[in-house]
């Protein structure tokens, strides 16, 4: 663990977790998903040969425009259908029809996978046996992330969950980290931002006036040293 000065630890009253890819594995709740939809809907046979190859490019499109969206130049029904749709193209596939049916087969099945980090279950436990009051705040889908908290058996565990259509806002700007202080009755002097992504996460917490946690999975370099990074979730009972 790493954190940005060592001296008395501050006490925090409201924890803020982000979802995906902080608590929820996405990556690996996407790649079954996907890999059911893919035998589901016979790509094999028009064409999309290789599975490996067409979750690494679903990926890839994802996280570009998922970085479009953040910044408001795409709306979230471009988002959920153009992602299929890029992927297609890349194997000489164009069938809007069909990127539709993949984005509609893939929200439809995504929130029934359950898989989560190591240790979040516990951390999570953790945390509210020592009387945090815990709420998430998510850029994910409202009806969408409800349904993976509820099937991973993680929903007790949050007062609030914030979303980016529930807020009218996105992170990592300053409108949904503040209506999520207003709505979770918190003070971002006793607050702190748990999450993975640098920008909306990280950073976004810090414009907001909270500490942060990085959980850093993936061992990625910051340009900047957040309060806090973690490698696992379970570094962070020596946080709290």
């Amino acid at each position: 663990m790493q954190y940005l000065c060592n001296s008395d630890m501050k006490q925090y009253s409201h924890l803020f977790f982000d979802l995906d890819h902080t608590l929820w594995d996405f990556e690996e709740n996407a790649r079954l998903t996907l890999e059911h939809i893919f035998k589901q809907l016979n790509l094999s046979t028009i064409g999309v040969s290789d599975f490996t190859y067409f979750h690494e490019r679903y990926s890839y499109h994802n996280d570009k425009l998922w970085e479009r969206y953040r910044k408001g130049f795409i709306k979230v029904d471009e988002l959920r259908w153009k992602r299929m749709w890029h992927t297609l193209l890349d194997f000489k596939i164009g069938d809007e029809k069909l990127a539709r049916e993949l984005s509609a087969a893939f929200l439809d099945h995504l929130p029934f996978r359950n898989r989560l980090f190591p240790y979040a279950v516990e951390l999570l436990t953790y945390l509210t046996d020592k009387g945090y009051s815990l709420n998430l705040i998510t850029n994910g889908f409202e009806t969408v992330q409800h349904a993976k908290l509820k099937n991973s058996g993680i929903d007790h565990f949050f007062g609030k969950v914030i979303t980016s259509e529930g807020s009218n806002s996105l992170k990592p700007n300053l409108e949904i980290f503040e209506y999520a202080f207003r709505v979770a009755g918190a003070m971002p002097s006793s607050s702190i931002m748990i999450g993975d992504h640098l920008e909306a996460d990280i950073l976004g917490a810090k414009n907001a006036g909270m500490d942060q946690v990085f959980v850093n999975h993936i061992r990625e370099t910051p340009s900047f040293t957040p309060t806090y990074t973690v490698y696992g979730l379970e570094e962070m009972k020596e946080i709290f």
